[in-house]
């Protein structure tokens, strides 16, 4: 009796589990979204464009493939897309700064 109690227990643990995993899959990233369209925008703000070409450039083509992602209701790919936009356009920001500093 109480291995089988122990059993259907662990299956209940097991599909709450899985529940809440396909969940945050199935969500938008609306919020990864926003985050990454302002670091590519706040990197264009201090002309990344021209002091860090490569990584501005990869930062919106990341963006892109996310918008994509989403359209697609792709959701775990596109907010992976867009958290790795939002890490590249940082950089770029980060890179444009110093190098405008130098000038």
């Amino acid at each position: 009796m109480l291995n089988a109690l122990i059993a259907h227990m662990k299956r209940i643990a097991l599909a709450i589990l899985l529940l809440f995993g396909a969940g945050c899959a199935s969500t938008p990233p609306v919020q990864e979204m926003s985050d990454a369209r302002q670091a590519v925008q706040a990197a264009r703000e201090v002309h990344a464009e021209r002091y860090a070409p490569i990584s501005l450039s990869e930062a919106e083509r990341l963006l892109e493939e996310a918008t994509r992602q989403l359209q697609a209701k792709n959701y775990r790919r596109a907010r992976e897309n867009a958290l790795a936009a939002k890490k590249m356009a940082l950089k770029a920001r980060h890179a444009s700064s110093a190098r405008e500093e130098e000038e």
